[in-house]
Order: structure tokens, then sequence, then C-alpha cells
């Protein structure tokens, strides 16, 4: 069969599906950003995102990546010669560390083993030992491992301490619960490419007031991340910005929320408990290993242990170029070691369905000997015995 005939499935956690409508959007005429037109767009999409943040901050929205948004944050809050504790438990929270170092922090690491959670109690013997830290940076969903914390957990373990705790939500915003205001999580920061199921180029960063007057204690060091300039163009009425916004994916970010409402918070969240959980059964009934520790909360990307004898980096290959499914495999110490299988956004039950049926192909045809159909069967025993819709939002 020629390449121009394999039908293409995106499994990856970033960028994500499109859905059609968000997609048909952006190819409509373009809006000039100070238009009525667009100021509509954006001020319905900036409420939108509160929504999904749930909080009743601002989220201050940038032209940049996720890791544009994570560098609003530190730009904002350290300073330099000033301790700034990293929490990291992946590629991810090991970005935390690198941006802390180039802006000139004193970073104080607590590294846990990849595949493991940031334990509250670890982090709680770390600021005891380290009572000058004011700031701690770790992450919700570290999309390297498959793991998701225990923010709530941490959150509180930090004020004890009387720091601030800063959480790249990029990958878990909209997939996973973070009710932002209800756990007290003094920022927040996200993506638009990953469950908020829009192209990569929106970053969003979500202060309390109180990250908001540390920001202010010190406005060196930044000028397009300056969170004070931007939250003042937000707070105008009608909301402005004081640089040119990515029209075209604010539009697309308008469409994308507005389906998210319509399903409903919990049940986005439901629904990605659901494809979560099917994968994991799916990898078990391939008696295959699970990356990290079984979690019915981490319903972001699901990790396997290539079997041995099963050259891990062919894995994700074969599944692209041979039958059009594309995952993500191991990154950094775990290349060639782990694949990764997403379901954070515009995912349903038959995206699970086809992936799994592709890993059992391509692993079959790598030399590990597998019943076929054994994975398929489980995930479609998990959506049958659900009893409710499974497919992507429409």
């Amino acid at each position: 069969m020629s390449d121009a005939f394999i039908k293409q499935y995106l499994m990856t956690a970033g960028p994500t599906p499109l859905p059609p409508s968000v997609s048909q959007v952006m190819a409509e005429p373009i809006l000039y950003h100070r238009a009525p037109a667009f100021i509509e767009v954006y001020a319905r999409a900036l409420d939108g995102l509160r929504q999904v943040f749930q909080t009743q901050n601002d989220v201050l929205a940038f032209a940049a990546s996720g890791s544009g948004a994570m560098e609003s944050a530190v730009a904002n809050l350290t300073r330099p010669g000033e301790p700034a504790l990293v929490a990291s438990c992946g590629k991810f929270g090991e970005r935390w560390g690198e941006l802390c170092d180039a802006y000139g922090a004193q970073t104080v690491r607590l590294d846990v083993e990849w595949g493991s959670k940031v334990e509250p109690a670890e982090l709680d013997r770390v600021l005891g030992a380290n009572p000058q830290v004011s700031l701690v940076f770790t992450t919700l969903s570290e999309t390297s491992t498959g793991v998701v914390n225990d923010i709530r957990s941490l959150t509180e373990v930090a004020h004890e301490h009387d720091a601030l705790i800063v959480v790249d939500a990029v990958s878990g915003l909209g997939a996973v619960p973070i009710p932002q205001d209800e756990w007290g999580v003094d920022v927040v920061v996200g993506g638009s490419q990953k469950a908020l199921m829009c192209p990569p180029g929106l970053g969003f960063a979500s202060p309390s007031e109180r990250a908001l007057a540390r920001a202010a204690e010190d406005g060196g060091g930044r000028y397009y991340f300056d969170w004070h300039r931007t939250a003042a163009g937000q707070r105008k009425d009608p909301p402005d910005s004081p640089f040119t916004p990515a029209v075209s994916l604010f539009v697309a970010l308008d469409v994308a929320l507005g389906m998210i409402h319509d399903e409903g918070l919990d049940q986005v969240h439901a629904r990605h408990a659901l494809l979560g959980s099917a994968a994991r059964q799916a990898v078990k009934a391939l008696e295959l290993e699970l990356f990290g520790p079984e979690d019915e909360g981490a319903n972001v990307v699901t990790a396997i242990k290539m079997p041995d004898g099963v050259e891990g980096a062919k894995v994700p290959k074969l599944m692209r170029d041979r039958f059009g499914v594309t995952i993500a495999g191991g990154q950094g110490r775990l290349k060639g070691k782990i694949v990764r299988i997403a379901h954070c956004g515009y995912f349903g039950a038959f995206d699970i369905i086809t992936s799994i049926a592709a890993l059992e192909m391509s692993l079959r045809e790598l030399g590990h000997e597998l019943e076929l159909g054994a994975g398929v069967g489980a995930a479609q025993r998990v959506f049958s015995e659900a009893g409710v819709p499974v497919g992507a939002p429409a």
C-alpha cells in the first residue's frame, strides 16, 4: 500500500489532534486585533480559560509555547541569587531547573526517580532543610513518564513552609483535575496544544494575587513576559493585549473552549479517565509493564515499558510508517526503553483501540510473542462496560 493511502492517527501528547471545527475556523479571514469582532472573541476566550483553570485569577495569555508560559513564571518570580526549589520527576520537571538556572536563581533540586511521583513527605523534608526557600516549582502531568503528581498535597506542604508553588500543567490542564482556587495553587501554567485541542502557540499563566504581588516587588529582567503589563491590558473593559495577540489561535481557542464548556469539565475529566483506564488495561492484557506506578489518576499519557528483546526505538517508527499511528518514544534517559500513548484532548475510544492494535502488530513484527487482539479486547471491555458515550467531543 502506498504511503499516500495510509490514514494517519496522531496519538502524541502534543501537538494533539484538532477537532474539525477548530481547524476550519482558522481558515476564515483573519481579524484585526483591535477590531470589535476580535475583542469579543478575546474576551470570551479569556473567560473560558478561567473556567478551565477553575479560578477567579487573571489567566495571562502569551503568544508562546507552554515553555514560554513556564519562563514567564520564572522571569516574574525568581531573583538572581535567591533560592528556588525545583521538585522534578522527569524531563519537564528538569526544565524548571534549567529555567531557574538561566535566570540566576540559586536552584535547590529535589530530583525523584523518573517514573515515580514527587512525594509530599519528601518535599516537606527538603523545604525543612532549606527554610530560606520561598518558591517551589513542580509538574502536574510529567509527559515524559506518564506520572501525575498529587498537586493538592504538594500545595499544602509548600504553604506550610510559607512558600509559593508554581505548577506546570501544560499537558494536564483540561485532562485531569487541577481546580486552582479550591486547592490554593499559587500559579498554574498551561499551553494550547494539548488537552485544550488547539495548535501550538499560546501559553498561559494564572497567578494568584499573592504571586502577582511578589512579581511586583522587582520589575526587572523581563519585558514581553511581564505579568503586570499583560494583566493591566487584560483587565481593561473591553480587554486588551499589550502586544499583538496570536489572532488565529485565539479564534481557534474560542471554539475549543466552547466545546469543553458544552461537554462539561467534569465530563471531560471523566472521558480522559475512561481512556486512561482502557489503555492501562490493554497494556496489562498484553502482559506488558506500565512505566511507573499504576495510578487511576494518570490519564494524560500511558507509558509502557518495552519488553526484553525489542528495540524500543523501532516501535514508534514501525507504528507510524506501517500503520499510520504516531506515538512517542522515550525521552532522555528513557530513549528506547518506553513508548507513550497519549489520550489528552480530542480523543475517543477508537483512537485507543486503533493505537493498541497497531502496537500489538508492531511488537509481533519485531519478534515479541503475544496474542493479537488481547489488548484490543481488554480496551473494548472497558469501553463496553462503561455504558456511556466514549467518542471524542463533537
